[in-house]
């Protein structure tokens, strides 16, 4: 899973534009990248607009320097009149793009002309329901997996950088600033609160706990605190950093989060404990919007559940075969699961060393990977990637995986962030296929190519799409197989089925959740016995479900659709299709809705047949 899923989405609406992952790109000179002056100008002129409004984006990809340099010292605060503005943004791009005449394109330009207005008008249709997050489907906006209180350390800690007194000076202003997004973010959420979008009961509780216990934490030893005082520590940047930040901590951030932990107490009693958005003003439409907006299809919920049902029996019968042939052949696939998932041998222990032991076991297993990945790609990415476990204190409402870009200037290398509340989340056997879909050949792999192209145009490269990138997470999960990642390791195949298995119960259980009427508890209880998942995780991700409607449809979605074009190219080429050059190729242009891959795909094949005699 890309990035925290995401703090600019949080920040703003007209964030949106970025909200379904970091996918940056190092650029050259402006206008080399398109024979189009007028659409080289846009593309130009609406990053750089996005990138000055948004300081978040600036520190993300690094350019929070140079003319941009005031820039860290700030953080996007969420009032009405900010999301108004960025929407207006939003909105001024698609009416200039709209005066671009299309027909005189080349079929590059063509490509990131409509890569980019699928785009815009994914997010424009999202601003006719009067809550959300402006395309990403974030539905409320605090919750147990979204939310300033969950995002800001943790973009503190690990995207601004500390190299001088400066740069310590723009952390301390973050911080005063915190306060203020959590107190701007606490009214939004009480106007949502007025139209009836509360969160259901388990959300409130888990956010409210989630909450508390930050609060809880003494100032001096929050992420925030500790943060600023081991870097400049580090550095040798002589100054009180740490008092001044605590006593920001103690007299601004706390008080502002407290009103927020308030206000979702004192909401509690309003909730009920329905998950489905259906029932939310609009929600049918809010949950069509998203699925569209994550998919970058006009599948329809109950497709996208038939799609679902088909493949959880075709998955389940192809991991029956194989647990079968590994000796487990008593209950159901999900009561195998479950068994092997008991077993001792199968889990490391849920101590801090086991998890050190077992984060060094993923970081051998991606230097493995490396040396098979030139068989499957001409290009592979000078940026490395490090494997790091999600902050404890915020770990009960993150993500199961999730992963961070490496910044553009090469400073900051790429995160594969794993999730250790409860080792028995992760078997063994699965360990392998979360890290090829996150980081190599997976997430780290497709958007390091991007941001180290010197090709790709600024603003193609800043916009992602989740069906293609979290659809490239799954097939890359794949592509491991293939390249006999698991050719020794017949356990470890188990688990890449049974991720696939995974991510098409996910496709079941979300449009189950938001248009067939499931309760929370169904969706849980058909999560483990078709999964074999502990009722820990299996219980979370369902909970993400309920809070990002449509979010977890892009993986198997995209997967499907990356596999699918692959076949299309192989069947049309025979003897011609070569591997490498179709990654390289449906690498090489960045995110894009999968409509406009399939064109990019299309063109590529037409290019490698022979020209008529």
């Amino acid at each position: 899973m890309i990035d925290r899923r995401r703090f600019l989405a949080s920040a703003s609406a007209g964030a949106a534009i970025l909200a379904s992952g970091p996918v940056f790109a190092r650029v050259s000179a402006p206008g080399t990248a398109t024979g189009n002056p007028a659409l080289a100008a846009f593309m130009d002129k609406y990053f750089e607009a996005q990138v000055d409004a948004l300081p978040e984006t600036a520190t993300s990809l690094g350019l929070d320097t140079g003319a941009r340099a005031a820039l860290k010292a700030h953080l996007t605060v969420p009032t009405r009149e900010r999301e108004e503005e960025d929407r207006a943004r939003v909105r001024a791009a698609r009416a200039e793009l709209g005066k671009i005449d299309r027909a005189s394109l080349n079929a590059q330009d063509a490509i990131y002309h409509d890569t980019i207005e699928a785009n815009l008008d994914a997010v424009i249709r999202t601003y006719a329901i009067p809550y959300g997050q402006g395309g990403w489907p974030q539905v409320y906006r605090v919750s147990q997996g979204g939310g300033a209180y969950l995002n800001t350390g943790d973009f503190l800690d690990n995207q601004h950088t500390i190299k001088t007194a400066a740069d310590a000076e723009a952390y301390v202003s973050r911080v005063n600033d915190f306060a203020d997004v959590l107190a701007a973010e606490t009214d939004r959420m009480l106007e949502d609160f007025g139209i009836g979008v509360i969160p259901p009961d388990f959300i409130l509780k888990k956010t409210i706990g989630l909450q508390a216990g930050m609060l809880g934490t003494p100032a001096g030893q929050s992420t925030l605190v500790q943060s600023i005082v081991r870097r400049t520590g580090e550095k040798s940047i002589a100054g009180e950093w740490g008092t001044r930040v605590e006593k920001l901590v103690a007299e601004r951030v706390y008080p502002a989060l407290q009103r927020q932990n308030d206000a979702l107490k004192a909401a509690l009693p309003k909730a009920g404990h329905e998950a489905s958005v259906s029932r939310l003003p609009q929600g049918e439409q809010y949950y069509a919007n998203s699925l569209n907006y994550i998919t970058t299809t006009r599948m329809s919920a109950d497709e996208i559940h038939r799609v679902g049902l088909r493949q959880v029996a075709e998955l389940t019968a192809l991991s029956d075969e194989m647990l079968r042939k590994q000796g487990f052949t008593k209950g159901t696939v999900g009561e195998r699961m479950i068994a092997m998932n008991a077993d001792p041998r199968n889990v490391y222990p849920n101590t801090d060393a086991a998890k050190a032991e077992l984060v060094a076991h993923l970081n051998g297993q991606m230097a493995a990977m490396q040396k098979l990945l030139p068989k499957a790609f001409g290009r592979l990415p000078k940026s490395t990637v490090e494997i790091k476990r999600v902050p404890p204190e915020i770990q009960e409402g993150a993500a199961q995986g999730y992963y961070n870009s490496p910044s553009l200037d090469g400073t900051r290398p790429g995160i594969y962030w794993i999730n250790l509340t409860d080792t028995a989340n992760w078997p063994k056997y699965g360990l392998p296929t979360l890290t090829y879909h996150e980081a190599i050949p997976g997430h780290h792999l497709q958007i390091a190519l991007q941001q180290e192209s010197a090709a790709a145009p600024k603003l193609m490269n800043l916009m992602g799409f989740s069906s293609y990138t979290e659809g490239w997470g799954l097939y890359a999960e794949q592509l491991a197989d293939e390249l006999g990642a698991y050719d020794n390791d017949p356990l470890g195949r188990i688990g890449f089925y049974q991720s696939l298995l995974f991510r098409a119960v996910r496709l079941v259980v979300d449009t189950g959740l938001h248009s067939k009427g499931w309760s929370r508890e169904q969706a849980i209880r058909y999560f483990i016995e078709n999964t074999g998942r502990a009722e820990g995780g299996a219980t979370s991700e369902v909970e993400r479900y309920c809070s990002w409607p449509g979010q977890a449809c892009a993986y198997k979605v995209g997967h499907n659709e990356w596999l699918r074009l692959r076949e299309k190219a192989r069947k049309a080429l025979g003897q011609r299709f070569d591997i490498r050059a179709f990654h390289d190729t449906a690498l090489a242009g960045g995110g894009m809705p999968l409509t406009v891959l399939e064109r990019v795909v299309d063109n590529w094949v037409a290019g490698q047949r022979p020209s008529a005699a």
